[in-house]
């Protein structure tokens, strides 16, 4: 059975240079294993209704459709620039909208791109917040990119080992930690009383 991994692009505006090191983040990880199979969620091209509460099915958007694909990921790498300090208004309304079961004890990645060096722990520090809430098992180490990290517009090379060996590092945890298993206790959020 193949691995499943989902890449998620959480801006909204038009496609640039996260984006392109997203995909080429997919694109070496599925030369590399024959057995992968990936798909990317760019939330610009989607329509991710606000998380109000209601069911997924009831939106008439986009928004069942990527919960349902997150769901079925083996892994996810989750990919937002800068935004104010922290990642994205956008992912963190997908965020809001996912069940706790659909990243718990899943492995996840994250890029993190940003104008210069200063806020290189913005994303990273505020996702895995949220991201252990789920019960995420996140990578250690994460890619934050900046400008110095494209010369004409192409990735550089090592910019482009970090990607592979994040991309690496979620396929690695997906293979040491069976679906559904925990690596410490469930989190508080999914524990029943």
């Amino acid at each position: 059975m193949p691995t499943r991994l989902l890449a998620i692009v959480g801006s909204v505006t038009p496609p640039g240079r996260l984006l392109n090191a997203t995909r080429w983040l997919l694109d070496s990880a599925s030369a590399s294993r024959k057995d992968l199979e990936v798909e990317l969620i760019n939330l610009a091209d989607k329509t991710v209704a606000f998380a109000d509460g209601r069911p997924p099915e009831q939106y008439n958007d986009d928004t069942a459709a990527i919960i349902e694909s997150v769901r079925a990921a083996d892994g996810v790498v989750v990919a937002s620039p800068v935004y104010r300090g922290s990642f994205t208004g956008a992912l963190k309304n997908l965020l809001d909208h996912l069940p706790i079961e659909s990243l718990a004890a899943k492995p996840i990645g994250i890029v993190a791109m940003g104008a210069t060096q200063h806020h290189f722990l913005g994303v990273d520090w505020h996702l895995r917040e949220v991201l252990a809430w789920f019960g995420a098992l996140v990578v250690p180490t994460s890619v934050y990119l900046v400008s110095a990290d494209f010369v004409n517009g192409q990735l550089t090379d090592s910019a482009k080992q970090d990607l592979k060996d994040l991309a690496d590092a979620v396929i690695k945890l997906k293979e040491v930690s069976p679906p559904g298993s925990f690596l410490g206790p469930r989190p508080l959020a999914s524990r029943r009383n």
